[in-house]
């Protein structure tokens, strides 16, 4: 049966984006290279948007921050102090534009997936510390192939 209009894309260049991460190694976090790690699943420079894999070891607490565009976490395992709650396996939380809160602590050895829609900017007592984006993404990506190139 036809279509009442053509669908087909435009973009001959259109294709979809396939990520085994299972193949990926983890990136060790500025922060706490110890037990904060990353796989950096997709960025996306036309929008901003990115898409990491975390590991967070027991005991990592991740500085206070602000989300300068909205976020979604799900928790693949284990758990997190957030705010005044726990998430556990299984939780899915959506943050907002402008979402504000103080250090994220594992409780334990805990993976989330985490979809962002532009930067998070982290700060401390003294102001701010830090800002994580796509460009930044990509330019740990790019140190990761480098260092793994020169270690072959």
């Amino acid at each position: 049966m036809a279509l009442p209009q053509d669908i087909s894309p435009v973009n001959s260049e259109l294709m979809d984006t396939l990520i085994r991460s299972a193949e990926m190694n983890w990136i060790p976090m500025e922060a706490d290279p110890q037990r904060a790690f990353m796989k950096i699943l997709w960025t996306g420079s036309e929008s901003g948007r990115w898409a990491v894999l975390f590991r967070w070891l027991k005991g990592y607490v991740a500085p206070p921050h602000k989300h300068l565009t909205a976020s979604h976490t799900f928790i693949l395992s284990g758990k997190l102090q957030v705010r005044d709650g726990v998430l556990k396996t299984g939780d899915y939380v959506y943050e907002p534009n402008g979402m504000l809160h103080g250090a994220t602590t594992a409780v334990e050895d805990t993976d989330h997936l985490f979809i962002c829609d532009g930067p998070v900017l982290f700060f401390d007592e003294n102001g701010f510390t830090s800002y994580l984006g796509w460009e930044e993404l990509r330019r740990l990506q790019a140190g990761q192939a480098t260092a793994k190139k020169a270690a072959a």
